[in-house]
């Protein structure tokens, strides 16, 4: 699961070398804290969040086939 963020993430930022993504596994919940570039944060979340919530998504199904919830917080 973290992979398939990591890669999402890295092709939509200018700087690659700058995503960390921290990852909070629980018994049924799995929060990951994902942090970026300044730069790069505009597009993560995108307007009015959309790219943010599209992520989230692609997230929430590919957690299904584990029956786990999966959070994600994109950190200032």
């Amino acid at each position: 699961m973290k992979n398939l963020l990591e890669l999402i993430i890295k092709q939509l930022v200018d700087h690659p070398d700058d995503v960390n993504i921290n990852e909070i596994a629980g018994e049924q919940t799995c929060v990951y804290e994902l942090r970026v570039n300044k730069d790069d944060l505009g597009k993560i979340i995108g307007k009015q969040g959309r790219t943010a919530r599209a992520i989230r998504t692609l997230l929430s199904a590919a957690a299904v086939k584990d029956s786990k919830r999966v959070m994600l917080e994109i950190i200032d």
